[in-house]
């Protein structure tokens, strides 16, 4: 089963490069890219998503922020070109956190540990439903 992701970021480059790497991946679904928080809010309404690959510093509001906004947010892997938000960024607990350039090796040991968590998740909601009363 696939894992459905979206891509944020207000760098069209920056999207285009995660775009790419996902791509080489395939147990990664992109459904969609925005380039801020409020169209996050939207992609979310609108389709089943798993992962967000989620930028900090953009206009309108970052992404810390929309994450301290949300509840119950999907999977989420920071890719930022800023180091300095990595333990503030745990503590909302993200998966992972990619600093700008990201390397495809580096992309696929964050993306597989989302996978394995999204089967723990899996796993965990059928055991929940075969559960007797």
């Amino acid at each position: 089963m696939p894992i459905n992701c979206v891509i944020i970021d207000d760098e069209p480059l920056a999207r285009e490069g995660i775009a790419r790497h996902v791509s080489k991946v395939d147990f990664l679904h992109l459904t969609d890219t925005g380039s801020n928080p409020l169209e996050l809010t939207q992609l979310l309404e609108k389709h089943p998503i798993d992962l967000i690959f989620l930028d900090i510093q953009m206009p309108l509001m970052n992404g810390i922020d929309f994450l301290k906004m949300t509840q119950n947010p999907p999977m989420v892997i920071i890719t930022t070109a800023y180091p300095s938000f990595a333990l503030e960024s745990f503590q909302l607990d993200v998966l992972d956190y990619l600093v700008k350039p990201i390397t495809f090796n580096r992309f696929f040991k964050a993306v597989t540990k989302a996978r394995d968590y999204y089967q723990l998740l899996s796993q965990s909601k059928q055991v929940e439903k075969h559960k007797l009363p």
